[in-house]
């Protein structure tokens, strides 16, 4: 299961990271590796949602980050929809992109 994280979070940032793309990178089948994640009480999407949200707010969080768009920094993570973002790091950390990015100044 580590392996399968690790190579998760070192590519977490490509949009077109899916279930089946980990599993034939590790030589698993997807069903094998949806299993370990239920196994710890999560799944594979939510996991790299939870894994780009933590990066876009460590980005927000950076002093020098004023000069990127929050959208900029969305897409960089991996969300592919904005809306979606916005909503899901609204629910994860209780704040807008805005106010984390706002509450550094």
């Amino acid at each position: 299961m580590k392996i399968a994280k690790d190579y998760i979070l070192e590519n977490s940032h490509r949009r077109e990271i899916s279930v089946g793309s980990v599993a034939a990178h590790l030589c698993v089948t997807p069903r094998y590796l949806q299993r370990l994640f239920e196994e710890t009480g999560t799944t594979f999407s939510e996991f790299l949602v939870k894994q780009r949200l933590a990066q876009a707010h460590r980005l927000l969080s950076e002093s020098d980050s004023n000069h990127s768009a929050i959208s900029t920094i969305a897409y960089d993570v991996g969300f592919g929809d904005l809306s979606y973002f916005n909503r899901r790091f609204r629910r994860q950390y209780g704040r807008t992109p805005r106010d984390i990015r706002d509450e550094k100044v």
